[in-house]
């Protein structure tokens, strides 16, 4: 049974920079047509897509909310899948949560396989 475990700091202030890591137990990020997704939900918001990773590495994609400040990325070594968020901002604040499905990039939170239970990450001075 896979398992995902998001790990990170909680506190942070605007522009800073902040690293979630998930965890995969029970499996491999490497195992095929494996995707590894990162969402975030905001208190009142909907969970929203932020960024995902192919399980060969070779597809990412990063929503258009973050790009140019969050980027994703894997360690085969460790199976993890981190999630690296630069100028950090108040409304980045929410729960991030890591996800896999099989076949394809999904950006709405339907059909995945596996959730980790989140993380809660605070952009505030």
């Amino acid at each position: 049974q896979v398992q995902l475990r998001e790990s990170g700091p909680d506190l942070v202030k605007p522009s800073q920079t902040l690293s979630l890591t998930c965890t995969v137990s029970g499996g491999s990020i490497t195992a095929k047509y494996y995707y590894w997704n990162w969402f975030r939900q905001a208190p009142g918001k909907e969970r929203e897509f932020v960024a995902a990773a192919s399980w060969s590495g070779g597809s990412t994609l990063v929503a258009d909310s973050v790009k140019g400040r969050f980027t994703i990325s894997r360690d085969n070594a460790k199976d993890t899948v981190s999630l690296q968020m630069n100028s950090l901002k108040p409304e980045d604040t929410a729960v991030y949560y890591c996800a896999a499905k099989t076949r394809g990039i999904v950006v709405v939170p339907t059909g995945y396989d596996y959730w980790g239970q989140g993380t809660q990450v605070t952009v505030s001075s």
